[in-house]
């Protein structure tokens, strides 16, 4: 079990620095449905990252190391695969950072959540961790990683639970903030917002560009040996 949940930390950590929910759910809760809308969000975001991931295991069934330590090649094709789709993801993350104090373009829908009920709060927020590329590949990185390790099926889903707790941690820090501070989370929730607006893109180009790296380096390596 810690060789899985020690597969997937810094996946975890990686989902939870995503720009989006995080400025999804901090304008959710200044809005009248606060108290529902900003929790149903972040429920859908850990729903979907509980979705690929069990998808990708439940597909990835018995895939453990070879009798050499090795994986199968398949495997290995899938993570040069995701490598590579990262790398792209990396690159259009750089090439779209703000620059020169530029107001970053932001959805069409976030200037709708005064409309947003529960239940539409809930389906964006698996939208956004379970269709969004970024997010996707990674926890489906997450996953493949998890099933590669020689752990029983209980273990690997302890491991993605610890996966999708992790990458609640980013929309699940403004949820707690606004229960515990009520009005005073404001002005420091107004600033997480700011910045993870100015500074994300290039947060998360460098880290899809490490992950890519990691991903096409262990796939390269498994193909030659």
């Amino acid at each position: 079990m810690g060789e899985a949940i020690g597969q997937i930390l810094s996946y975890g950590v990686a989902v939870a620095l995503s720009a989006f929910p995080i400025i999804g759910v901090v304008l959710m809760l200044a809005t009248p449905r606060a108290r529902t809308n900003g929790p149903a969000l972040l429920l859908g975001w850990s729903l979907g990252l509980a979705l690929v991931g069990t998808i990708v295991l439940l597909v990835s069934g018995g895939v453990g190391p070879s009798d050499q330590g090795q994986p199968a090649d398949w495997v290995s094709a899938l993570d040069l695969t995701l490598g590579v789709l990262l790398l792209w993801v990396a690159v259009k993350e750089w090439r779209g950072r703000p620059r020169d104090g530029k107001e970053v373009p932001l959805p069409k829908w976030m200037r709708t959540v005064d409309s947003f009920t529960p239940v539409k709060a809930l389906a964006l927020g698996t939208a956004m961790s379970a269709v969004n590329p970024k997010n996707l590949l990674l926890s489906i990185a997450a996953a493949s990683a998890i099933a590669r390790t020689d752990t029983s099926a209980g273990a690997q889903a302890v491991a993605l639970a610890v996966y999708v707790v992790l990458g609640a941690l980013g929309p699940g820090t403004p949820v707690v903030l606004y229960f515990a501070l009520r009005e005073r989370s404001k002005h420091i929730l107004d600033d997480l917002k700011l910045w993870m607006e100015q500074h994300n893109t290039a947060i998360m180009a460098v880290i899809c560009l490490l992950f890519a790296a990691k991903l096409v380096g262990n796939a390269i390596s498994d193909l030659s040996s």
